[in-house]
């Protein structure tokens, strides 16, 4: 997808803000401390769960996150679908990607639709000034790392 030089102006952080799919996913963005990682230099990809794919979460679950003591894990989750480098939906072509959280998550392309974890990608290539959005129908949760 190409956009013409000068109409991506905002960063991950202001664009997610003007797509009023993602308001769940700010907020915790917010709750987690991560604002500035998303409004910074450094190119991510994100793989941004829409205020539809939190509905999907177990009951409770959300606001158990949100809570200020649940920070780490929140961020956890956040890192979990956030990727380093700017990714189109060229991502098809891999096998797994490494997460900011430093996990890996499962990629497939099947019957042409894109997923990552166990969330479709519904809204690919969203173009920011340093990344791109790909919008996702389910919260992918890491795996536990053993304490």
């Amino acid at each position: 997808m190409q956009q013409k030089e000068g109409l991506v102006q905002q960063n991950l952080l202001g664009t997610l803000k003007t797509n009023k799919s993602f308001s769940t996913f700010i907020n915790a963005v917010d709750k987690a401390g991560l604002t500035a990682s998303l409004a910074g230099d450094e190119q991510f990809t994100l793989f941004a769960p829409t205020d539809e794919a939190f509905s999907g979460l177990p009951a409770g679950a959300l606001d158990r996150l949100l809570e200020p003591a649940n920070k780490d894990e929140l961020a956890s989750v956040i890192n979990y679908h956030l990727v380093s480098g700017r990714k189109t939906t060229d991502v098809g072509k891999w096998k797994s990607a490494r997460t900011v959280h430093g996990q890996t998550a499962p990629i497939k392309v099947a019957e042409g639709k894109l997923s990552i974890g166990s969330a479709r990608v519904t809204l690919p290539d969203i173009l920011a000034k340093n990344g791109v959005i790909h919008g996702i129908d389910k919260v992918n949760l890491p795996e536990s790392k053993p304490n």
